[in-house]
């Protein structure tokens, strides 16, 4: 192979990992393996002889190329007026006057502690994240380069059969092109609650007025009732389905919601849909209208098992069975088979591995009565689609599920707050088998080993509490003993490598452009946490590419994180950084500021710290802040003015805040002027990049580090746990809180 350059010239030997420059024009003999390669230069002429049967290729000219690009050039600007040419002269002369002013970030390391406004940090291939573009070559699958290849279909393991786009009106309604798409959207779990075919039985966390997520604590249920009422009983749930008119049937679903807020020509055509095209609706009516007269009390039974919608039988050891079958009282049943009585005051839980527990719950997602998931389904060999012995799991169903797909659009995500409220149910489901296969394996996991078992036997504990536990060990990601065990980790970091230097709070910004680009017309950044989750999590992966790789604040020593959400579901995470060249007094001002930039030299860093590093305004500006607490503010804002950075009484330290008589600069946020004591403490380079809330502090002192290794540690919001507990997973799962972003 030869490359020809302007006046060098590079040789390569096929099948040889040699290469040779020449500059002149004498002939280059070489010998490798017994075989002579000579390579004679002429000028800007360059010949490689035959080197076995191979000759080299003639190199293709991309003059005809240039030469058809600069006469389209000519064409189109012989047609310009002289407005267009004067705006097209100005553009070019912006473009290159940015150019000019704005340098490559070449040199990252300890860039984090030398800032430099005239460099382009944001754009650095580094840290951008680029388009969702990647296509996985199975499912197809839409992904950012950085995602792993298999979070999709598990590299081809998983093939589901594909939900069809919901009839009409409902596709309209989701789509935007229905005149009443707005109400529509705004009240879409009330509009699912007047046709859910069971009771979803959880508590329901609110707090504030403005919830953008959904979130519940404890165990999620799903309950079902009988198919009748009794005489006295009024309709509801599954049972409005089998009242004879179809106007008391809009009346009492309008009547389900207490703040009347349901249009009932949208319930009316909506209960048309779901006549027309459920499968679960239509087999409850034909098999009641089955019933004979004399048998007065019968079940309805959904099977657990069967071959799934779309599937070919073989595939599944399953009988071939209705969708539902009318059984005698009486009769036994699977453990995991939906019964449904005539008439029966009691409720019945359903099991959370039905193939029909999601389209019961959700007619409005899965209109047609597709299955969810079930552990009937088999992944299968990528390559010849032969069905494989291990199942599909809970969590790789439901991942697949909302995955957007070239050339596909899934509806399932276009379901706003009926979508937030799907992915807590589902993440319910997933975490609840994992609790499952603890409590049933304890022996197993060695549970009477446990410290706390042996220091109750050894205590004066009372008897009642002694016996079997039930241990949720430290392996469960998020459980009690997990964090306790990493906080440990944490001091012990502490104990030998003294006290981390950085430390530093993400929060996610919804505004982000690659959120804001894949959204689907009409949709915020709440109705798809699973894109805001995917980008955060993508971005605090490049943060810690910079911090470990780039070395932006010097050689890491060790460094730990965790991952929080937000009331309003965005994410943070809490990270504590330890360095090996400790940060020196005289450097901490260059890798944190407290202060707003010059809005003339750094014009975007300025809008970024206004944007995300101003507290509240909160005191006497703003009474009625979240933050405030007996009239004073939580967070101890306003700071005071400092002319110099220093360590408080407290540990912590006082950064520098100069005032506006000091040169300090002055923003106009809510008609109120604010000065720098109103500034979060930020890194100018991180809040250049990333563009969201970045705190960073410096961790000063002992005193600090004890709260903060807790503080990080401290898992996601639950009521007070203890160790000593009989059944650990029991109290676990009645105590912690799930919101949309973290489900997904």
């Amino acid at each position: 192979m030869v490359w020809a350059g302007c006046n060098k010239y590079y040789a390569a030997l096929p099948d040889t990992n040699l290469c040779v420059s020449h500059t002149t024009d004498q002939p280059i003999v070489m010998v490798c393996s017994g075989v002579i390669a000579q390579l004679v230069v002429f000028g800007f002429a360059s010949q490689i002889l035959p080197f076995g049967n191979q000759t080299m290729p003639k190199r293709k000219s991309t003059i005809g190329r240039s030469t058809a690009n600069a006469k389209r050039v000519r064409l189109v600007r012989s047609n310009e007026n002289s407005v267009e040419r004067n705006n097209r002269l100005l553009q070019n002369r912006e473009r290159n006057k940015n150019l000019r002013n704005v340098n490559a970030w070449f040199n990252k390391e300890y860039s984090a502690m030398n800032y430099d406004f005239t460099i382009d940090y944001k754009n650095d291939p580094m840290v951008t994240l680029g388009a969702m573009s990647i296509v996985c070559q199975y499912c197809l699958a839409l992904k950012w380069k950085d995602e792993s290849k298999g979070m999709c279909c598990s590299n081809g393991k998983i093939k589901l059969v594909e939900i069809c786009p919901p009839p009409e009106p409902l596709n309209s309604l989701l789509t935007g092109d229905h005149p009443k798409h707005g109400e529509f959207k705004r009240n879409i779990r009330r509009y699912n609650n007047a046709f859910q075919m069971k009771s979803f039985k959880s508590r329901k966390i609110v707090e504030g007025k403005f919830m953008p997520t959904f979130k519940v604590q404890g165990q999620v249920y799903h309950l079902a009732g009988s198919l009748l009422p009794n005489r006295s009983d009024e309709y509801k749930f599954l049972q409005i389905y089998f009242i004879a008119d179809p106007e008391t049937q809009v009346t009492t679903r309008c009547n389900i919601d207490s703040r009347k807020l349901l249009d009932s020509s949208l319930i009316r055509s909506l209960q048309d849909m779901l006549h027309s095209h459920n499968i679960y609706i239509q087999s409850f009516k034909t098999a009641i209208e089955s019933v004979l007269p004399n048998v007065p009390d019968y079940n309805i039974v959904i099977h657990a098992s069967r071959v799934p919608t779309g599937e070919h039988r073989g595939r599944y050891n399953a009988p071939s069975t209705s969708e539902v079958a009318v059984v005698i009282s009486g009769q036994q049943f699977h453990k995991r088979d939906i019964v449904l009585c005539n008439r029966d005051d009691n409720l019945k839980k359903i099991s959370e591995i039905h193939r029909s527990y999601d389209s019961l719950q959700y007619p409005l997602m899965l209109c047609r009565g597709e299955d969810g998931y079930s552990i009937d389904i088999h992944q299968i060999d990528p390559h010849t689609g032969v069905p494989l012995q291990k199942i599909v799991s809970c969590m790789n169903y439901y991942c697949y599920r909302i995955m957007e797909r070239q050339n596909n659009c899934n509806m399932l995500l276009r379901y706003g707050m009926l979508l937030n409220q799907y992915l807590v149910d589902q993440y319910s489901k997933i975490e609840s088998e994992r609790l499952a296969y603890i409590r049933n394996n304890q022996t197993t996991l060695r549970a009477e080993n446990y410290i706390h078992l042996q220091d109750a036997l050894n205590s004066n504990e009372p008897s009642i509490e002694i016996g079997q536990l039930v241990i949720l060990p430290s392996s469960f990601t998020g459980g009690p003993r997990y964090l306790h065990e990493k906080t440990q980790d944490a001091m012990t970091y502490v104990k030998n490598y003294g006290k981390p230097d950085l430390f530093i709070t993400v929060t996610c910004n919804p505004n982000w452009e690659e959120i804001k680009t894949d959204l689907h017309p009409n949709a915020q950044p709440q109705d798809r946490y699973d894109i805001v989750n995917r980008v955060f999590h993508l971005k605090i992966q490049k943060l810690l590419i910079l911090i470990n790789k780039a070395n932006i604040f010097g050689e890491p020593r060790c460094f730990m994180y965790t991952v929080e959400w937000q009331k309003r579901g965005l994410p943070h995470i809490h990270l504590l950084l330890w360095l090996k060249n400790k940060i020196t007094p005289d450097q901490i001002d260059n890798v944190i500021s407290a202060e707003l930039p010059n809005k003339e030299d750094d014009p975007l860093l300025f809008n970024s710290v206004v944007r995300h590093m101003i507290h509240g305004p909160c005191g006497v500006l703003n009474t009625n802040s979240p933050c405030m607490t007996e009239g004073r503010c939580s967070k101890k804002f306003p700071k005071l003015f400092q002319s110099h950075t220093s360590t408080g009484d407290d540990g912590y330290p006082k950064y520098r805040r100069l005032s506006p008589e000091e040169g300090g600069q002055i923003a106009i946020i809510r008609n109120n002027d604010i000065d720098n004591r109103w500034v979060v403490p930020y890194n100018p380079l991180l809040l250049k990049i990333f563009d969201a809330h970045i705190n960073v502090e410096q961790c000063s002192s002992v005193k600090s580090i004890k709260y903060i290794t807790k503080y990080i540690n401290k898992g996601s919001d639950q009521d007070t746990f203890s160790l000593y507990y009989r059944n650990e997973v029991e109290q676990f799962q009645s105590d912690r809180y799930i919101c949309s972003s973290e489900a997904v």
